[in-house]
């Protein structure tokens, strides 16, 4: 196997040239290798020109049991669970002085430290860390350091993501492969080596806290976003390590925090949907990494799972990087799921799986000790430590650390990250994020020199929390959406703001299911901004959720705006005021007063640190928004599970005729529909051609149309191509998403979509759970949204 993206040997001068600068032991470092285990002849690991397998094996016959079990876990960064920012000399007597795995989230600015910036201090720092691994350990096994990235990368002041599902809602796939060489540059030269992104869950319980950090709820569209992130991320020479594998984000009810458990996932949906993400991008993208999840299915934790973890991952898919564990994961096969008689059985049951890395926020050694009292005990036999311990180093191999270790030029990083050439990217993927629900009479755009006075009103309008995340950047300048309105108009009218409300009551959640009177203070407070609203000529409502309502841990009983935010919406109404409504949020709500009655809505999500600037611009027309929904807005609770793909029937009505025909009791249809977006200019659809209409199971076809703005404004339109399996031998879903793309057009403007529809996009698992393309007549149904389709027509597989 050749070794991922390794640096040249020139780079492997820098450890010999710069001797004087960082101090290094000179009689290891060689023109074109490193003496790691100072033994003074070139041994086969050491050798850049040797093949990964070979130096894996060489290594592995040189290691202790100690030394190969100190390669099976993480040591969680500073304040986290190391004690220190830099090596110190009591170092030589911790458990990492046989070495480690990785450590993660390493002075990343998360727990205040003066080395997260200026960024070279950081990547001076990390060098001085994998020095001492390199020159204080006896074998000098290089560390992997790890570090979250789902929202660009978690450090301080790095480029700004959006939260996952707004750029999920970008349906942009050049843009997110952007988003990942950016993360994967500055997290290089920052001194990282491999990262936590993407997360490859499915949103398919919008109840669920985390749905804010899926892309969406579809598995060819997670995929499709999570391969350009991952094949961005790793060509700038790291690790992409996915997550939560797998089935993690529908426990039974939606249920979060202490739950996360019981899916309830059938065989052949948990592969078709919940695995195809994971099981497309291993085989063709290659990531180093997977992370194991905290759940169970069918009664066996997934990070205890040989299934899972070693026939699935690695025979199947062909996974050939290390799995480590989501915090905690390991401590649950005992304690959460009791399938295993104390945390020492758990530690055997998740090694003989095939995790490779346990993590958790305790000292490393929780693990580490017991593993070694398995194999001295005969508990766990030694083949299963050294499998589990290759795949780790053969890691470590790909990512060139035993080639060039360190970061070459520390002082880079300070023009690398969040470089000048950044702030573009970061306001187009805020704009492109933006999914327009409703314009009734064209309301939007606002008409600038029409307006004297505006009012921001809302809970959600100044609030900071929703721009940064646990997983994303910190100490970030966020523009807030009252300041990027103020930028935007400057002089041209006055703007004002009043708050109105609390994003919740007093009594929330509890609310959520018994409602309360409003106290005087929040009558007084709505009457503010009913009073400020009847001077204005607009009033632009923000309201939502902010961190504390949506989030890890924070799964929801109802999905309506929570406290007082639609009391102060219907008081704003009563003034008889076009209002507009920007929703911040994480997950789908059920916003259908809202949507009957306000004209205009702006979905907005969790935006970066430009999300008000992007905002601004939409409202007055300087941009035309253009996303689409990524997953499907339900109108209840009680329609739960409600979401695309779906089987036959399973999103029907009830019969008005017939003999059974007295059914109607019930709200039938989504909010919105997955792919749903509207823009400020229109587009129609023609010429749809496909080539050839008959091919055999094997072959490619070819799909093209015409797509024309036949509007009066630029916009962008995301083309979607879906196909329908018209007769199969087992239930197939109505139709399935199998190609996107999202395409800019001025005013009479025409472009030719072209796709490639090949066996992989029609393949199903037959009665046998074999993957098959069965023979017969398929149809393509190309739209604005799975249920806007503008043209349709067939084609036939044959023998």
């Amino acid at each position: 196997m050749q070794i991922f993206n390794r640096l040249t040997l020139c780079s492997l001068c820098f450890s010999l040239t710069s001797l004087g600068a960082l101090g290094q032991k000179a009689n290891i470092y060689h023109k074109d290798w490193i003496d790691f285990n100072k033994n003074g002849q070139k041994d086969i690991f050491e050798d850049p020109n040797q093949y990964i397998e070979r130096r894996v094996e060489d290594l592995l016959s040189q290691m202790t049991l100690e030394e190969k079990t100190c390669q099976t876990a993480t040591l969680y960064g500073y304040k986290r669970v190391l004690a220190d920012e830099l090596p110190t000399k009591e170092w030589k007597n911790e458990i990492w002085k046989d070495g480690i795995a990785n450590i993660d989230e390493q002075l990343n600015g998360l727990k205040e430290t003066p080395y997260s910036y200026p960024f070279s201090k950081h990547a001076e720092a990390i060098n001085t860390i994998q020095r001492w691994f390199i020159e204080e350990t006896r074998l000098g096994i290089p560390v992997d350091f790890t570090n979250e990235a789902i929202h660009g990368l978690n450090h301080d002041h790095a480029t700004p993501l959006p939260a996952p599902i707004s750029i999920g809602s970008t349906w942009n796939k050049k843009l997110v492969r952007q988003a990942g060489s950016i993360a994967g540059r500055e997290a290089k030269a920052l001194g990282y080596t491999n990262i936590y992104a993407p997360i490859l869950d499915l949103a398919r319980d919008p109840r669920w806290g985390r749905v804010l950090e899926c892309y969406g709820e579809e598995p060819f569209h997670v995929a499709s976003m999570g391969q350009q992130m991952v094949e961005g991320i790793q060509s700038q020479g790291l690790g992409a390590t996915l997550k939560h594998y797998a089935v993690y984000s529908v426990p039974k009810g939606g249920r979060d925090g202490y739950a996360r458990t019981d899916p309830h996932v059938a065989p052949r949906e948990m592969h078709q949907l919940h695995l195809f993400p994971y099981r497309k991008i291993i085989k063709e993208s290659k990531p180093v990494g997977v992370m194991s999840s905290y759940n169970d299915w069918d009664g066996v934790p997934v990070s205890a799972s040989y299934y899972f973890l070693t026939e699935l991952l690695r025979h199947q898919f062909g996974f050939n990087g290390y799995v480590v564990s989501d915090s905690e994961a390991v401590e649950f096969v005992h304690s959460k799921h009791h399938v295993a008689v104390d945390y020492k059985d758990a530690v055997r049951q998740v090694a003989e799986a095939g995790l490779n890395v346990r993590t958790h926020f305790t000292p490393p050694q929780d693990y580490i000790l017991p593993l070694r009292e398995l194999v001295k005990e005969g508990r766990l036999s030694m083949e299963t430590l050294d499998r589990n311990v290759a795949d780790v180093l053969r890691v470590k191999f790909q990512l060139g650390l035993f080639d060039a270790p360190y970061v070459k030029d520390p002082k880079a990083a300070d023009k690398i990250v969040a470089a000048p050439d950044t702030e573009d990217f970061v306001l187009n993927m805020a704009r492109e994020s933006l999914v327009l629900l409703k314009n009734e009479a064209d309301l939007l755009p606002l008409k600038l020199n029409s307006l004297n006075n505006i009012l921001v009103t809302g809970p959600l309008a100044e609030d900071e929390s929703v721009y940064v995340s646990r997983y994303g950047p910190q100490n970030l300048e966020n523009i807030n959406i009252p300041e990027g309105i103020q930028q935007y108009v400057g002089d041209a009218a006055k703007v004002n703001y009043e708050k109105g409300c609390e994003v919740v009551d007093e009594n929330w959640p509890e609310s959520e299911i018994i409602p309360t009177p409003l106290s005087d203070r929040e009558k007084d407070d709505i009457q503010k901004a009913v009073i400020k609203a009847q001077d204005a000529d607009v009033v632009i409502a923000v309201l939502g959720q902010d961190e504390k309502r949506c989030g890890e841990s924070k799964s929801r009983t109802g999905l309506g705006l929570p406290g007082r935010q639609l009391q102060l919406l219907q008081a704003l109404k009563e003034t008889g005021k076009p209002i507009v409504l920007v929703l911040i949020n994480g997950q789908p709500l059920t916003i259908n007063w809202e949507n009957r009655y306000i004209p205009a809505i702006l979905e907005a999500w969790f935006p970066n640190a430009k999300g008000g600037q992007a905002v601004a611009e939409t409202l007055f027309g300087d941009y035309n928004p253009g996303g689409k929904l990524p997953v499907t807005f339900p109108k209840s609770l009680g329609q739960i599970e409600l979401n695309f793909p779906f089987k036959p029937g399973s999103h029907a009505g009830q019969p008005g005729a017939g003999p059974n025909g007295y059914g109607n009791t019930a709200v039938i249809g989504p909010l919105y529909p997955f792919g749903y977006g509207l823009s400020y200019t229109s587009f129609s659809y023609a010429n749809l051609n496909i080539s050839p209409d008959k091919q055999y199971q094997q072959g490619q076809i070819t799909v093209s149309a015409d797509i024309t703005n036949s509007g009066k404004m630029k916009g962008d339109e995301v083309v979607q191509l879906y196909i329908r399996d018209k007769v199969s031998s087992v239930t197939t879903y109505v139709s399935q998403l199998r190609g996107f793309e999202r395409v800019t057009l001025e005013p009479g403007e025409t472009k030719t979509v072209t796709f490639s529809i090949g066996p992989d996009d029609l393949e199903i698992l037959d009665k046998n759970m074999n993957w098959t393309v069965e023979p017969g007549s398929f149809e393509v149904l190309l739209g604005s949204s799975s249920e806007d389709i503008r043209l349709q027509k067939e084609f036939e597989i044959i023998k």
